[in-house]
């Protein structure tokens, strides 16, 4: 058993415990952050003379071996360790000698845990970002080239108005534009350094905390040394995040299955992301969007375990908290991994621009525009509310769309129509004449593209 501990210690600890203690087999995934961690403090070490600067570059060259033998599969992180903390300073004493084990000096694996988390967190933070971004590259595309696909636009499921598929993927444009705003925030109020905390209380050591947390690309030094080894914010920040990213791909994956559906036939799901059935030949299933729609359940999962695990912590750090990596790692493995696969089936489907027109067509998605011709032609909406709710069940029975009904009919609820409401009431006229943003629709989507594309070329 490789531990850090034990001086005070009369016998082995039991197997058993050990075992349910170690944390290993899951922080070894750390071992990159945890040797960089190591060497920016032992270079802050080194400028303080608190080490000798031969010292200095023997343990440096120590940690460089390690890493190098971890990377290309030549020193394996075995369970004889209890953690990674542990693996790494074992195996310097061993390569160096006495040297290694000054490793340690004005540092508890407390403000070490910390650190390598922190690191950690803060790549995946970007790494999450950068993926967020490829969407939004694919998404903005789509928008570009389907100014003028018509669609119907939905409340509760049922048809509504009619849209473009532009205004459509604008809305979850905005969704992860917002995610992506969410994690530069986190990024920034996470990124100050943990390290020379100790274990809670400091170091009588000089240590200089700033200089260590530049080298490591902090924004300085963490101003509390207890909360600086108890605080888990950013991993629920990040995690809260995650699960919203995840939540919107739920949403937009459950419309995508609907518009696969044979019922809808909007778009198609190209066969490198669909998967057949084993007994109905037939069978071209959106099993992408429907696997991105259940992972979200284990994202919502890991947020909920980690604020458990927190919410009866008293100051400062306490064992509880190995707790913050598991299902974490989970979930950042499980976005991570959705968000390119999403990407990818998102820039390869097709959408059936005819079917979305005709659909809106049928749905009476231009009900209100028509009532908006009456009003425009002084019937108060209340009256026109109604009107056009007797030429809706009359479309009904007739089995034809508002746009096919003969004058005569619009004549018979009402002498205020005249030829112009086809004209009022066309698909086109429709989604160009609404106005949102103060601008009718399309000069609004114009702008709202404009805005994108200048964001993600001057990032």
């Amino acid at each position: 058993m490789a531990q850090l501990w034990g001086g005070r210690f009369t016998k082995e600890t039991d197997q058993m415990v050990y075992d349910f203690n170690a944390s290993i087999g899951f922080d070894k995934r750390l071992y990159r952050q945890d040797i960089e961690g190591s060497m920016a403090h032992v270079k802050m070490l080194a400028k303080q003379q608190i080490l000798t600067e031969q010292e200095r570059d023997q343990i440096l060259e120590g940690l460089a071996g390690i890493l190098k033998d971890v990377e290309d599969g030549t020193l394996l992180i075995t369970k004889e360790y209890e953690d990674i903390h542990s693996f790494v300073e074992a195996n310097l004493i061993d390569r160096i000698g006495d040297a290694g084990k000054k490793l340690h000096t004005g540092r508890s694996r407390n403000d070490q845990v910390a650190l390598d988390m922190k690191l950690y967190v803060r790549e995946e933070v970007q790494k999450t970002d950068a993926l967020l971004k490829d969407l939004l590259t694919v998404i903005l595309h789509i928008m570009e080239d389907n100014l003028d696909t018509i669609m119907p636009g939905f409340t509760h499921l049922q048809k509504a108005q009619p849209i473009t598929l532009t205004h459509h993927m604008g809305a979850y444009y905005e969704m992860f534009r917002r995610d992506r705003s969410r994690l530069s925030d986190i990024y920034k109020r996470m990124n100050v350094c943990p390290l020379g905390s100790g274990a809670l209380a400091g170091t009588t050591y000089p240590l200089d905390r700033e200089y260590t947390a530049s080298i490591l690309g902090f924004s300085g030094a963490t101003l509390n040394s207890m909360d600086s080894v108890s605080d888990r914010d950013y991993v629920i920040e990040y995690l809260s995040a995650l699960s919203t990213i995840m939540m919107h791909l739920s949403r937009f994956s459950e419309e995508i299955i609907i518009w696969n559906s044979n019922e809808y036939q909007f778009v198609e799901i190209d066969d490198a992301y669909s998967t057949g059935s084993s007994i109905m030949p037939q069978k071209k299933n959106p099993d992408i969007a429907e696997l991105v729609r259940g992972k979200t359940g284990r994202v919502y999962g890991a947020l909920m375990s980690m604020l458990t695990t927190m919410k009866g912590i008293p100051l400062a750090y306490n064992k509880d908290m190995q707790e913050d990596k598991e299902m974490a790692f989970d979930a950042m493995d499980t976005v991570n991994s959705c968000l390119p696969l999403f990407t990818g089936m998102l820039a390869t489907m097709k959408f059936k621009k005819s079917v979305m027109e005709r659909s809106a067509q049928r749905g009476f998605t231009n009900a209100t525009d028509a009532a908006d011709y009456l009003v425009n032609h002084g019937v108060p909406f209340r009256d026109a509310h109604g009107i056009i709710g007797q030429l809706v069940l009359t479309c009904i029975e007739k089995e034809c769309a508002l746009d096919d009904l003969p004058l005569s009919e619009y004549k018979a609820v009402s002498p205020v129509f005249e030829e112009d409401i086809y004209d009022a009431i066309s698909m086109k006229t429709c989604v160009e004449k609404r106005l949102t943003k103060g601008a009718p629709g399309k000069g609004a989507m114009l702008e709202a593209i404009q805005v994108y594309k200048q964001e993600l070329e001057t990032e």
